[in-house]
């Protein structure tokens, strides 16, 4: 019976890509982490993680919610993402990650923003766009 519950959840994730984009960003970051210096990857590295994972969370529950329910939440998926932007951007400001390793997320975060404006334009103007989420 679990198998069947794991498998019906994996094929009603088919068409999540923002899910999947955003599960990419974190274990990017998971592998960046491994190079931050020990007392910033329990604090900074930390924190950043927790972010994802409540981005990760609070995206799954946009997903699968009421339809009036989903702007909010998805206003609560940008700002976790901002915040994760701005301490992505702090711990390359205090060289504690590289520029590439900078520029590879930052791309990752960057087109997960603009999926989320996108659902939330589509979710918004419904009349433009006949499939919503």
């Amino acid at each position: 019976m679990a198998q069947f519950s794991t498998l019906s959840l994996s094929l009603s994730l088919v068409n999540a890509s923002i899910l999947q984009r955003i599960k990419e960003a974190y274990l990017l970051w998971v592998s960046i982490l491994d190079h931050v210096p020990k007392g910033q990857r329990h604090s900074i590295g930390a924190r950043i993680e927790n972010k994802f994972l409540d981005l990760l969370e609070l995206s799954y529950i946009a997903y699968f919610i009421e339809k009036d329910k989903k702007i909010e939440r998805i206003n609560q998926c940008i700002l976790d993402l901002d915040a994760i932007k701005f301490l992505i951007h702090i711990t390359w400001e205090g060289k504690l990650i590289s520029h590439k390793q900078y520029a590879e997320i930052g791309e990752k975060l960057k087109e997960i923003g603009k999926m989320f404006g996108g659902w939330r334009k589509n979710l918004e103007n419904p009349e433009k766009k006949n499939l919503a989420r």
